[in-house]
């Protein structure tokens, strides 16, 4: 178990850490999540970064670092959804995807292929990040601003949740584009299931 395999467990636990403070309403509740989340997607770039760095890429971290990245993005969206700040089809579309992908690495798993993100779903995996980061950050302002009289616009304007969704949104197209090309690339496995 090296250092970058730690820090992508790690960046699961950080998930259910977040999730526990980021519903709870408190202003201090709601800071602490958004310092959980950040220091969760730093793993991610860290522990990718470590691994080729020392030369440690294992066949375990290749699969467990998207899982990693899959509890912490899907949480944080449900959490959203809960709160009423993004449409809950969509979170529904990026989530039958995450497991859809899953489902494709784990039965290349078990034939002793190892499938690694593409770098769309790199792409849709930042976007995601960046997404859940501007509304915890936008969030956490509210709950500290607004209390003290400063009830900035932004925080009530109904712009301001479509443009969450519209990010959102983004990220749906990416994943239903990239899970397409997941199934392309890999139909052969598929098929060789099947029969």
């Amino acid at each position: 178990m090296n250092l970058p395999n730690q820090l992508t467990l790690a960046r699961i636990v950080l998930a259910f850490v977040f999730i526990g403070f980021f519903l709870v309403d408190s202003l201090w509740a709601k800071t602490i999540a958004l310092v959980v989340f950040l220091a969760a997607a730093l793993t991610d770039l860290y522990d990718g970064y470590l691994a080729r760095k020392t030369g440690v890429v294992t066949g375990f971290g290749k699969f467990m670092d998207p899982l990693a990245d899959k509890v912490l993005v899907t949480s944080a969206l449900i959490s959203f959804v809960a709160l009423g700040y993004i449409k809950a089809w969509m979170v529904v579309v990026i989530i039958f995807r995450e497991f859809m992908v899953t489902g494709l690495r784990l039965l290349a798993a078990y034939k002793g292929i190892v499938i690694t993100p593409s770098f769309w779903a790199q792409v849709k995996t930042v976007l995601e990040m960046c997404t859940i980061a501007l509304i915890l950050l936008f969030t956490t302002l509210k709950v500290w601003l607004v209390p003290n009289g400063h009830n900035w616009g932004i925080f009530s304007s109904g712009w301001t949740f479509k443009s969450f969704n519209g990010l959102v949104f983004a990220a749906m197209l990416l994943s239903v584009a990239t899970g397409i090309d997941y199934l392309v690339k890999n139909a052969p496995l598929l098929r060789g299931v099947l029969k």
